[in-house]
């Protein structure tokens, strides 16, 4: 399992044969760990004013001029229509003969045409001032998908349109924070267990980065929604696997893996009954989006090397793990994740204009997510959940689970 870069596109996996594997170890027993604890601003263009003006009919209608005084004094000093002539020709009737205006009358009329003037001329510097900060924000911003405009596995055409959908849609995929509150039989700790070990699994079956993401979002979906024992929570968990795998993976572990990695704690008789509950409760939508598909993006939008891209893998999946993080948006978790491992790695706090667009979430909007995905990165290894820390202190991972934490922004004063 690798994840080449900041490309949204990803590779063919190879696939594993896991009957190939060989006599395996099944990792410990879940229920052996469980305890019993109760944009851009629209330009609003001005409309044209309506001239009750009648003119001759071979006359071409005249363009919008800027009404200037040397314009206007050249208005006044143009012969006027005979109005009574003109009415008389279009079958007008009722309108009375207008006399030249005094000189007074047009000392005044040119008075307002300079006040019209200058309100008009301000109201347009306005609008080229908005223009200009428009132009200004996109220029700053670095365009991400020019390198990929040959490459049409990148839809650099759509892929802007395909993650405006995302941001729409994503509160779909999210459940409430406190769902456990409806559950009898779990709590917390029993998810960040399972979560935890599955990990671990998805680790030693070498899933792709996707499955992983979608099988968390799977289980908390379904045990929003119905009520679970303590002694099938695993049985979930296995089943949420199985189908992630079937929508995301090219080459799908077979049931009997499933059952051989839980220890033959589940029949597979049991694990299809489980399947067939799962797909009907959540009405067969697997297509939500998920921290990682927003991670793909951000992470390209943020020029990311291959150590800003595991560290940001490591701290959103020490997130998954943690029940409280349900309450931020997928995306959010993203964009936070990036921002705290860019903080790690630079010693300072770094977000780019360019992040801040693609991301659609400032500085400020991430601290609170990022605070909390410190203080995980702090304590990542110790206590009895440490499945995320031993996988990022391999060297296939960039042992980025020994990397220093961001403190400094557990100040609030920052």
């Amino acid at each position: 399992m690798t994840m080449e870069g900041a490309n949204e596109n990803r590779g063919i996996v190879k696939p594993v044969n896991f009957r190939e594997m060989g006599t395996r170890r099944a990792l410990k027993d879940i229920k052996n760990l469980v305890g019993a604890p109760p944009y851009p601003c629209a330009v609003t263009k001005r409309a044209l004013t309506d001239k009750n003006v009648i003119a001759d009919e071979n006359q071409a209608i005249a363009t919008r001029r800027p009404i200037t005084r040397k314009f206007a004094a050249s208005l006044a000093n143009k012969p006027q229509p005979n109005l009574e002539d003109a009415s008389n020709k279009h079958g007008i009737i009722g309108i009375e003969k207008h006399n030249k205006p005094t000189d007074v009358e047009f000392d005044r009329s040119v008075n307002d045409l300079s006040m019209i003037e200058d309100s008009e001329e301000m109201e347009d510097c306005n609008i080229v001032k908005e223009i200009v900060m428009e132009d200004l924000v996109a220029e700053s911003a670095m365009d991400i998908d020019k390198c990929d405009a040959n490459n049409p596995m990148a839809v650099v055409e759509y892929v802007d349109d395909i993650y405006n959908y995302y941001k729409r849609v994503e509160v779909s995929g999210c459940v409430s924070s406190d769902y456990m509150s409806n559950q009898f039989d779990i709590n917390e700790k029993m998810r960040a267990i399972l979560i935890d070990w599955l990990i671990e699994v998805h680790y030693k079956f070498e899933l792709m980065d996707e499955t992983l993401y979608l099988t968390v979002n799977i289980i908390d979906r379904f045990l929003a929604r119905q009520s679970v024992i303590r002694k099938k929570l695993q049985l979930v968990g296995v089943t949420a696997m199985l189908l992630a795998c079937k929508y995301e993976e090219v080459s799908v572990p077979v049931v009997e893996d499933l059952i051989l990695i839980s220890d033959r704690a589940y029949k597979r008789e049991e694990v299809l009954e489980m399947e067939r509950l799962m797909v009907n409760t959540l009405q067969f939508n697997m297509s939500v989006p998920t921290p990682y598909v927003f991670m793909r993006r951000f992470l390209k939008a943020a020029e990311s090397d291959k150590k800003l891209e595991l560290l940001s893998y490591f701290i959103i999946e020490l997130s998954l793990v943690e029940y409280q993080m349900l309450k931020f948006q997928p995306s959010l978790l993203a964009a936070a994740a990036i921002y705290t491992a860019q903080c790690s790695l630079k010693g300072f706090k770094h977000w780019t204009k360019t992040s801040e667009l693609h991301t659609a979430y400032t500085e400020d909007q991430l601290l609170e997510c990022s605070r909390l995905m410190v203080d995980f990165h702090q304590k990542a290894g110790a206590g009895k959940l440490t499945g995320v820390h031993r996988k990022y202190s391999t060297f296939k991972f960039g042992c980025m689970a020994k990397s220093e934490p961001a403190l400094f922004l557990l100040d609030t004063r920052l």
